[in-house]
């Protein structure tokens, strides 16, 4: 039975259910091209014969660019040097340390993660949510899987990835706004100009110098606030 996770938890039957057998998804998401033939795939995975599983799924589902790595020694300067769209971590039975060790892994790479552990708690579930693991899956280990499972962690990724990235340009839009507002009632306190005459002015000042118009209201919030100091101009 799959779950998917974002901030909360949902249940649903996917075409990867098997009877008998148990698995957690949890996502969190980040860009990936959409050839996935193309994409450059990381393995990390002390165990030889379970990383062998994984990078046969991969391949049969035609990832051909395919790195192992068994030593998670300088693993974070090993990711550096191969810069891999994608990162498959499997642990086969984690304590605690080498858990929140891969979180940290996974909240500083940017990029989408599938975690493979055998065994999980509530407590690892949700530190997996946390850092931006974008699969989670519990005891589910099998070649066949491999491919769906990725897929829809680069989906997830992608997904989370564009909502981060609007809720950032919202927040830039509010605070310019907020910036420019200021800029706009030092204007109209100044010169006794409407509201409207008051933008008109910054834009066609930013237009005559070829700037923004936030470049220009945060020009005119620092002057001000030089002379509120006693400073000159």
């Amino acid at each position: 039975m799959f779950f998917l996770a974002n901030f909360a938890c949902v249940k649903f039957h996917s075409f990867l259910d098997e009877p008998g057998e148990k698995q957690l998804i949890f996502g969190m998401t980040n860009a990936i091209p959409p050839k996935t033939s193309s994409l450059a795939v990381l393995v990390i995975d002390e165990n030889r014969i379970r990383a062998s599983i994984i990078e046969a799924g991969l391949r049969e589902a035609g990832y051909h660019q395919v790195t192992v790595i068994q030593n998670i020694d300088g693993i974070a300067r090993r990711i550096a040097e191969t810069n891999p769209d994608v990162i498959v971590i499997d642990l086969e039975n984690p304590n605690r340390d080498m858990l929140e060790n891969m979180f940290q892994l996974s909240r500083a790479v940017k990029r989408p993660v599938a975690m493979f552990v055998d065994k999980s708690d509530e407590a690892s579930i949700e530190a997996a949510v946390e850092a931006g693991v974008s699969a989670y899956i519990v005891d589910g280990l099998k070649q066949e899987r491999v491919r769906p499972i990725l897929k829809m962690a680069i989906s997830r990724f992608n997904a989370f990835d564009r909502l981060s990235r609007e809720l950032e340009e919202a927040k830039g839009a509010l605070e310019n706004r907020k910036v420019i507002d200021r800029a706009k009632t030092l204007l109209m306190k100044s010169r006794g100009l409407s509201e409207d005459a008051a933008y008109a002015l910054m834009r066609r000042t930013a237009m005559d110098q070829n700037r923004k118009i936030i470049d220009i209201a945060q020009s005119l919030i620092s002057v001000a606030e030089m002379f509120d100091q006693g400073g000159k101009p």
